[in-house]
C-alpha cells in the first residue's frame, strides 16, 4: 500500500481508489519535496550547511539523504541509504557498502521515524489528525 493510500486509509478509513479524489495544486513531487523536509527534521534542527531529507518514496520504499560541504577540502558530499520493506524484512541500500537486514537498535529507530513521518505529513501538509481521522484547519486540504 502506497504511503498516499496509508494516509487515505488513516483519514477515511478507504484507500484513495475508493474515494473521490481532491484537485490538489500541487504535483506528486511538491508533495515529496515537503513530506521529505518534515522527515529530515525528525532527527532534530538541520545544521546550517547542511541539507537532509526522509521520505517515503513508494509502497515499499523509503530514503534517507543528506548532503553537506567537507569543511578541510570544501568538496561537497552526500549521502543515501534506501530502505526497502520486504515481507521478511527491511533491506539497507547503501552505496559501496554490502546490502543488508536492518536490525535491533537502527530498526528500532527506523520503524520510530517512519511512525512519526506519517504522523507529521499527515498533520502539517494533508491537514488532518492521524490519531482521529479529523481534518485540521491548517494543511493542504483545508
Amino acid at each position: 500500500m502506497s504511503f498516499f493510500n496509508k494516509i487515505a486509509t488513516l483519514i477515511t478509513g478507504d484507500p484513495i481508489a475508493d474515494t473521490p479524489r481532491r484537485r490538489s495544486k500541487y504535483t506528486r513531487r511538491d508533495l515529496i519535496r515537503m513530506e521529505s523536509k518534515i522527515g529530515g527534521q525528525l532527527f532534530g534542527p538541520v545544521p546550517k550547511g547542511r541539507r537532509r531529507e526522509f521520505f517515503c518514496l513508494d509502497d515499499s520504499t523509503w530514503v534517507w539523504h543528506e548532503e553537506w560541504t567537507d569543511v578541510t577540502t570544501r568538496k561537497k558530499m552526500s549521502s543515501t541509504i534506501r530502505y526497502e520493506v520486504h515481507n521478511n524484512g527491511v533491506l539497507k541500500i547503501q552505496e559501496g557498502q554490502p546490502y543488508t537486514f536492518v536490525e535491533g537498535q537502527e530498526l528500532n529507530n527506523l520503524v520510530w521515524a517512519m511512525h512519526m513521518y506519517y504522523e507529521e505529513v499527515a498533520r502539517q501538509i494533508y491537514g488532518y489528525n492521524p490519531a482521529t481521522g479529523m481534518p485540521l484547519a491548517i494543511g493542504v486540504n483545508a
